[in-house]
């Protein structure tokens, strides 16, 4: 039987250090969320991480547009939370409505606001091995496998998805530790040729099912980022109940990558205040 990897454990642990740090500090750090439109999975989201904000005692500025919103009316917005002091990050909620370049609202964000990490600089400085502010997710992750004392240099990684908030940002930081890393997305023929070879598989595609019993080698650790609706039950990826017989450490949907995904908000937040202060 595999060992559980415990997302909301390790976040809860993650959030009890920041309240200790942040309970320090004066000013407190702040967090402005954006959100354009009416998308309900989205204002769900908005309001568990201001939710969670509160419990550190991070302060969090909510500001919603309506759907529409122009690509510059957005872009004002930023600028004004680019120069607000009490403003330490800045979070921009995907998706956005199809007339606004994504791209462009990302690389508006200061990088040193920018703790989504969706910025190019900080792509960049991630890429560089560099200290900078990194996607949420992967950030995540990698806190999971560190908690777990997964060891990652000289193992083959196979990451599931390709995507620039969660399938290249983790395959790079995996990279930075040293693991050999192969990137499989939809196009990859016979994903089971990769999967089996994996000490380490992260998914994170959102399928149902996609990673089954016999794409897993005995041993490997299995991290499912995918989070997919059924009926009314959430799932990721993997085949949760077999996988786990096959494997030595797996995360559940929900309750284990999604926690973390928050708590490094949080993180990111701290971080960012403490880089603007000078105390990184």
């Amino acid at each position: 039987m595999a060992t559980l990897i415990d997302g909301k454990d390790v976040a809860a642990k993650l959030r009890a250090q920041i309240a200790a740090e942040v309970e320090t500090l004066d000013p407190k750090p702040g967090l402005a969320v954006v959100l354009v439109g009416e998308e309900p999975a989205s204002e769900i989201y908005v309001r568990l991480k201001q939710k969670k904000c509160a419990e550190v005692g991070i302060e969090s500025f909510k500001h919603e547009l309506p759907e529409k919103t122009t690509e510059d009316g957005l872009l004002a917005l930023i600028d004004k939370l680019n120069k607000d002091e009490k403003v330490n990050g800045i979070l921009v909620q995907l998706p956005l409505p199809k007339h606004i370049n994504k791209f462009k609202v990302m690389d508006a964000v200061l990088p040193e606001k920018d703790v989504d990490g969706f910025h190019a600089r900080n792509i960049g400085l991630l890429v560089q091995g560099q200290q900078g502010l990194q996607s949420c997710t992967p950030r995540g992750v990698m806190a999971l496998l560190k908690a777990y004392d997964i060891e990652l240099a000289g193992k083959e990684v196979v990451v599931i998805g390709r995507s620039l908030i969660v399938g290249n940002p983790v395959a790079q930081l995996l990279m930075n530790e040293n693991a050999t890393v192969t990137i499989c997305h939809s196009r990859t023929n016979d994903l089971s040729l990769y999967t089996k070879k994996a000490d380490v598989i992260v998914s994170a595609v959102g399928r149902k099912n996609l990673v089954t019993a016999d794409m897993v080698s005995e041993g490997a650790v299995v991290i499912d980022v995918g989070t997919v609706r059924d009926g009314t039950k959430l799932c990721g990826d993997v085949d949760f109940e077999n996988v786990k017989e096959q494997c030595s450490a797996i995360t559940p949907v929900p309750g284990g990558v999604g926690p973390m995904t928050i708590a490094c908000l949080l993180e990111n937040t701290l971080l960012a205040y403490k880089m603007q202060k000078g105390g990184a």
